[in-house]
């Protein structure tokens, strides 16, 4: 009977890049309470897919690239506008959005060079996107109440996560490619 429904992970993945526009235009037009309202409904189908997808044994190849894609469009997305209409700092946007982009090439060279299945993320790499997506419920819910504090601590906390993930990250890429280059 489960084998009916291990689509429900790539829709739940494709129902969260559909609500990445509404959550950014709502945001870029001072909608805080809709945007993050929608925010919880992508982070709630992001954690629900994975859950479904690993406990139903529901995991498919189209999974296994929408998720991270779905991630990345609702993550980097949103910080984007965040940082567009000055919410957040411009070091956070940096640092976030160079992750994500030194993971995809990471992991685009890792599916080219060593094999051609998507890397499986790490405990850090899992702990930082819930994080983020804490970060950014933290930032919309701060404007939704219109609290003018300094989040400087919380961005260096989630700043040295994001980094210390990238590394992580880029000692898995660096001792894979080794291997690859030792056969």
């Amino acid at each position: 009977m489960s084998k009916y429904f291990i689509f429900i992970p790539n829709l739940l993945s494709i129902f969260r890049i559909g609500l990445v526009y509404p959550i950014l235009n709502n945001i870029f037009l001072g909608e805080f309470v809709i945007s993050l309202i929608y925010f919880l409904i992508a982070s709630i189908t992001d954690a629900l897919d994975g859950f479904l997808a690993r406990r139903m044994n529901w995991q498919t190849y189209l999974g296994t690239i929408l998720d991270p894609v779905a991630d990345k469009l609702l993550l980097s997305g949103t910080i984007f506008i965040l940082w567009l209409n000055s919410f957040i700092p411009l070091y956070i946007f940096i640092i976030f959005i160079g992750r994500d982009i030194a993971i995809l090439l990471g992991a685009a060279i890792h599916m080219t060079l060593i094999e051609t299945e998507t890397p499986l993320p790490n405990i850090l790499g899992k702990l930082t996107t819930a994080l983020q997506i804490i970060y950014i419920f933290v930032v919309l819910l701060l404007q939704i109440l219109q609290f003018n504090i300094s989040l400087i601590m919380l961005d260096i906390f989630i700043l040295i996560i994001t980094l210390l993930s990238l590394v992580v990250y880029a000692k898995d890429w660096f001792i894979s490619l080794n291997k690859y280059h030792n056969e």
